[in-house]
């Protein structure tokens, strides 16, 4: 499945260090392509491992991933306003 996952960490004190972990974790499985969003082809059990390790972070009164998926990527529409910066391209 491709994924585009966004997270939203509150940074106060306890917020700084949850954001960097929760950067790396996206970074090991996804592309990071803006701020925070990432982006990429995933299989259903590294979906499960991505959430598994988020939610060992992410505080539910605080913080929030949302993830949208689909099939493939050539189902997904991808428009830019201002400056292009697709880091996905490459992929063949």
């Amino acid at each position: 499945m491709y994924v585009i996952l966004v997270y939203d960490i509150v940074v106060d004190e306890q917020g700084k260090q949850i954001l960097s972990k929760v950067f790396k974790i996206c970074k090991k499985y996804l592309t990071h392509i803006q701020n925070s969003v990432f982006e990429g082809e995933l299989s259903k059990p590294n979906a499960l491992f991505l959430k598994k390790e988020l939610s060992k972070y992410l505080r539910k009164d605080k913080d929030s991933v949302i993830m949208f998926n689909t099939r493939q990527e050539r189902w997904l529409n991808k428009e830019f306003l201002g400056k292009v910066d697709d880091k996905t391209s490459n992929f063949l």
